[in-house]
């Protein structure tokens, strides 16, 4: 499946930043069942500092705000190649051991709710795979998909704990139950082009578990599957602290204000 995707991030600073850095993950790579066509970013009211590939293997970009802006605006787009592996990525790489994404980070880590789901799945799994999609309807079913009950700070137990919460929470649920069970587990952003629109408010996150024989699988438990070619994955991390498309610091401006564009289709292929 070819997809076409154009995503603007704008922040507007009142009074107009004096001094601000952003780490930016929006370029996605080639992987096992994706090639990049073309993708681009342009900035406005920003200045390309440099681009390397971080420690989980990201493509990370690193830009400044120019001084005095009022606006920053981000616009990446190009076009995606994609095939449907039935959520399986393969074999682990990058330049962090498997083992690392075994341990619980603070956005992951267990408290008793998250026990008490662990401990109402089958004690006796036929296997590893059916074990995991058990736990991502348990994790569905548990949270509620509430947009505006959580945010990029609330922890796995504490969106369990109130039922309610979005993608990011629903992932980090199930990366943390994984962790317990001794299966690495990791954050994915990226993009998910809509059976039913264009226009979308935000960009998508889901889970990779590694397991056995297959390697990275992913879990996207927000629709209860796992990624097909409709799916765009861009950035990967231990939580999603590791894989935001967007952090950064800024000095001199004691207000700003972010709006969100973002537009996924498929394109026919020109043969």
């Amino acid at each position: 499946m070819r997809l076409a995707v154009r995503h603007v991030t704008q922040y507007r600073f009142d009074p107009p930043l004096v001094h601000g850095l952003q780490r930016l993950r929006l370029t996605p790579k080639e992987t096992h069942g994706q090639s990049i066509a073309e993708w681009s970013m342009d900035l406005a009211g920003g200045k390309l500092e440099a681009t390397y590939d971080d420690h989980n293997f990201n493509h990370a970009t690193l830009i400044s705000v120019l001084p005095g802006a009022a606006e920053l605006t981000i616009t990446c787009q190009g076009v995606v190649d994609t095939a449907d592996r039935a959520g399986v990525l393969g074999k682990h790489g990058g330049r962090l051991p498997l083992w690392a994404f075994a341990r619980q980070s603070g956005l992951t880590k267990p408290g008793p709710k998250m026990k008490a789901l662990l401990a109402s799945l089958d004690r006796e799994p036929e296997d590893t795979l059916g074990q995991l999609h058990a736990l991502s309807t348990a994790v569905l079913d548990a949270v509620v998909y509430t947009p505006g009950h959580t945010d990029v700070a609330t922890s796995a137990e504490e969106a369990l704990a109130a039922g309610k919460g979005v993608c990011q929470d629903h992932a980090h649920i199930f990366i943390g139950c994984c962790r317990v069970l001794g299966i690495p587990a990791r954050y994915v952003s990226g993009y998910l082009m809509m059976n039913d629109r264009i226009e979308q408010e935000a960009g998508h996150g889901w889970a990779e578990a590694h397991i056995d024989r297959l390697g990275w699988v992913g879990f996207d438990v927000s629709n209860g599957i796992s990624p097909d070619a409709r799916y765009v994955r861009v950035a990967s991390g231990r939580d999603y602290g590791e894989a935001a498309p967007v952090t950064g610091i800024s000095f001199g401006s004691s207000a700003s204000t972010l709006s969100v564009s973002l537009a996924v289709e498929q394109q026919a292929v020109q043969l």
